[in-house]
């Protein structure tokens, strides 16, 4: 059996460590420009369907299910196009990586996300985290169901969880308790939420952006709120 860690740090993706509302919004007006402005607003509604029935957003999936009402149109092409070739790196938050290579002198940094097969391992590697972690990515339909996989995957004291989304790090606390500190950077849309933020207990730790997780040592990071 593989001794467990001290601790272990395990990072969300989207508005996490890179900033997905302006992969959105460079989306959005592509799509606007390759289909116009009603089959854009179709596709936003698709892909919010599915985002309902799934639990996470799949856009290449809201894109098979565009094909289907618009089989002859040619700009699909290039909107799948878009989002597999898409520059992801140049949309990391400040100084992400280098919070992902400072807490790794205390223990593995865990890509910990939900999201597809396909497009989500491509975008975590064009946007260079998947190197930043050495391959220790994980990739669930609702990660905060799989703490147990998590825990056997990479066993640990204590874990820290950096997330844009209070109802992930409530979720997870309540499972691991004081095994686990919780870290808020309020980035991104969720994150601004106010009425979502208020339904839930207050992270461990929050700041204003990942970048500022470089002011902090791993001693402050283990302490229980």
């Amino acid at each position: 059996m593989t001794a467990p860690h001290r601790v272990v740090f395990l990072f969300d993706v989207d508005n996490t460590l890179l900033d997905n509302d302006r992969v959105t919004a460079d989306l959005r007006r592509h799509l606007e420009r390759e289909v116009g402005i009603d089959r854009s607003m179709r596709y936003w509604a698709i892909f919010e369907e599915l985002r309902a029935e799934l639990g996470y957003a799949d856009y290449l999936g809201a894109l098979q299910r565009y094909r289907g009402e618009y089989p002859r149109d040619p700009h699909l092409l290039t909107v799948s196009s878009f989002l597999i070739n898409y520059p992801y790196a140049n949309r990391l938050f400040p100084n992400a990586l280098d919070v992902i290579e400072r807490v790794r002198a205390g223990g593995p940094a865990v890509i910990l996300s939900d999201g597809d097969v396909v497009f989500q391992p491509r975008k975590i590697e064009r946007s260079a985290l998947w190197e930043a972690v050495g391959g220790d990515v994980l990739i669930y339909i609702h990660k905060e169901h799989e703490l147990d996989d998590v825990e056997r995957r990479y066993p640990a004291e204590h874990y820290v969880l950096i997330d844009d989304k209070v109802r992930i790090l409530a979720a997870v606390k309540e499972i691991w308790g004081d095994r686990l500190t919780t870290v808020f950077p309020k980035q991104g849309h969720y994150a601004h939420d106010a009425k979502e933020i208020a339904k839930y207990p207050a992270a461990d730790i929050t700041v204003e952006r990942i970048g500022d997780l470089l002011e902090y040592d791993l001693p402050a990071f283990l302490i229980p709120r």
